[in-house]
């Protein structure tokens, strides 16, 4: 029988099946973050258990880190140092690998993971942290678990799950001038819903799907479960396997049988196809509390709950282009890669953002992708039109009651939520991509990102 990629990749980590019905599945890579992190290794201390194998187990230090410059182990969340400081000595004690504050390799866990080659084609890698799930753009099985699911996976290498459902998600066709792989997300999510891909392993397929670079391919994957969805991944081709290699954990070849033949065959059966017509997919912009309240940047707001309304401060009929922002965000393990860095800076390059701006940010998903930011001068870019340029981490995505916005503030923003306090109380949150982050900072108003092309010139001088 044809085999869909998922199928190929579970049953090759099938260690066995319980009575209940659920599957024992070997996990090949455990990734933690020091808001959990901490807590994991040390409740496993506390009952004699050990990591069954340290070199697959690896830790950062990323969510409640300080982003600005000169940065230590203080953090702005209260309490946070203590995360911190008992994760580095919970990983020493462990023998876990710990990228900490002033290492080189920071940045967070979904970003450094690839620049690594932590992730690979093929394996099973889990975190506490719902969007794992960014890392099957390279063909694995990457999904979010809670703590003590993280202890289970790094005491006997192993999870029990019960098999998920499939489904295969086409993008057809060709992406149009300015659209990119976060309006394919939420252009999906939109359409289907937050629970659309609820059970399902999903895996995103179509010629708008191979045509991203790795950078667009891990923001779709990244965004499955803002979809409801287990996981999301993509087969793995040629620019996967180049974007691998050479990198630090990757294997010395991706040669034999295994690594090519990670794909669905053909005729393959999924429980659920959804296709897309990927011309149809303009520039997309959250309106509402949810991704799924999301509309091209030139629509109207539609009828939603009184309460989405009420908060949002946006009425039914209402130009979604056009509302002003106080401030804006580039950053998140969504949005944060270089290539995310380069689109926005070709918008902002020569231009300023509105004085009515009051808080404008750049936070790299990375320190290797910060030094490549600032060897090609887009750090400059960004400081020239206004921004701030800061160190890696989740800063002002995961609101953890450090830093903020000012208070009261619309944001426009290239993360993954907009649920109420997700960037901080009573921060009302447009996701965006970087694109549109970067032009509606230049208006001070939600705009479209085709409006403003890389050599400064607007639409209309364009078509004049």
């Amino acid at each position: 029988m044809p085999s869909t990629l998922f199928d190929k990749i579970w049953d090759a980590h099938r260690v066995a099946q319980t009575p209940s019905g659920a599957q024992l599945i070997a996990i090949d890579r455990v990734f933690l973050h020091e808001r959990t992190g901490a807590a994991a290794l040390g409740r496993m201390a506390e009952m004699g258990r050990e990591v069954f194998d340290p070199a697959r187990v690896f830790a950062v230090t990323d969510h409640i880190v300080d982003t600005r410059p000169g940065r230590t182990d203080a953090t702005p969340m209260p309490g946070g140092e203590a995360f911190i400081t008992q994760t580095r000595a919970a990983c020493r004690a462990a023998g876990i690998t710990l990228f900490d504050v002033d290492d080189p390799a920071q940045g967070i866990v979904h970003v450094i993971s690839p620049e690594l080659g932590i992730v690979l084609p093929g394996c099973t890698l889990v975190a506490p942290d719902s969007h794992t799930c960014t890392q099957g753009a390279f063909g694995a099985l990457a999904w979010g678990i809670g703590s003590s699911e993280a202890e289970h996976a790094m005491v006997t290498g192993t999870l029990r799950l019960q098999r998920p459902r499939t489904m295969r998600v086409s993008f057809d066709g060709a992406l149009a001038r300015g659209v990119t792989a976060k309006d394919m997300a939420l252009h999906l999510i939109a359409a289907h819903g937050a629970s659309g891909g609820a059970g399902h392993a999903v895996e995103f397929a179509g010629d708008a799907v191979r045509a991203l670079d790795m950078e667009g391919r891990m923001t779709l994957c990244n965004m499955a479960t803002e979809f409801g969805a287990m996981a999301g991944f993509i087969a793995p081709d040629a620019k996967a396997f180049d974007w691998l290699a050479g990198r630090r954990f990757a294997p010395a070849s991706f040669d034999g049988p295994y690594w090519q033949d990670l794909r669905s065959d053909e005729g393959a059966r999924f429980d659920q196809e959804i296709q897309v017509d990927a011309a149809t997919i303009a520039p997309m912009v959250s309106w509402g509390t949810s991704p799924e309240e999301s509309l091209p940047v030139d629509g109207q707001v539609p009828q939603g709950s009184q309460r989405v309304h009420d908060y949002i401060g946006l009425a039914p009929g209402a130009q979604l282009a056009g509302t002003p922002v106080d401030a804006a965000f580039i950053g998140s393990c969504t949005n944060s890669r270089i290539a995310d860095l380069r689109r926005a800076a070709d918008i902002l390059r020569g231009r300023r953002i509105a004085p009515s701006i009051r808080k404008a940010l750049v936070v790299p998903g990375s320190m290797a992708v910060r030094r490549q930011a600032e060897a090609e001068g887009l750090d400059k870019v960004f400081t020239d039109a206004g921004f701030e340029w800061r160190m890696s981490g989740c800063s002002m995505c995961f609101y953890a009651g450090g830093e903020g916005f000012p208070e009261g503030s619309r944001v426009i923003s290239s993360t993954n939520r907009n649920f109420p306090g997700r960037q901080g109380p009573g921060i009302r949150t447009h996701i965006a991509s970087p694109e549109t982050v970067a032009a509606s900072a230049i208006a001070g108003a939600i705009a479209d990102p085709r409006d403003y092309a890389p050599d400064g010139s607007t639409q209309a001088e364009e078509a004049a």
